[in-house]
């Protein structure tokens, strides 16, 4: 069932099923492994690619034909420096091979930080607002 590169996807579940089937089971090992880490998610479509938000996005992933592109932001990058150095490619990028296993832990490790970083800029946020009333 692919889709053209023109037609957009609506859900995580049409992205998925767009893509070449041996993408396929790391794509779904790499959504479930974001629930898990994140269970109060919410799965969206963002820039054509599943994303996972929560007070904000937490994490994005797409399927690229070498490679799994996994985007999360920049903190990430220099919390987690010395654990991705195998895998970084750009400012904010990670990419899996499709033929290495999914670092399931070190997505984990991600994904629970990034909702952390967002509950704190909610909770910085909020304590904004109640010192201006």
């Amino acid at each position: 069932m692919a889709m053209s590169k023109a037609t957009k996807p609506l859900s995580i579940d049409e992205y998925i099923a767009a893509q070449e089937a041996f993408m396929r089971p790391k794509l779904l090992q790499m959504r479930k492994t974001i629930i898990k880490a994140a269970p109060d998610s919410e799965e969206v479509i963002s820039y054509s690619m599943p994303a996972f938000k929560f007070h904000g996005i937490v994490v994005y992933f797409a399927a690229f034909k070498n490679h799994m592109g996994f985007y999360a932001m920049k903190d990430v990058i220099t919390h987690f420096k010395d654990k991705i150095e195998a895998y970084q490619s750009g400012m904010a990028t990670l990419q899996f091979q499709w033929d290495k296993p999914l670092p399931v832990k070190l997505v984990t490790e991600i994904v629970q930080y990034r909702v952390l970083a967002n509950l704190n800029k909610k909770m910085a946020k909020e304590a904004i607002k109640k010192k201006k009333k």
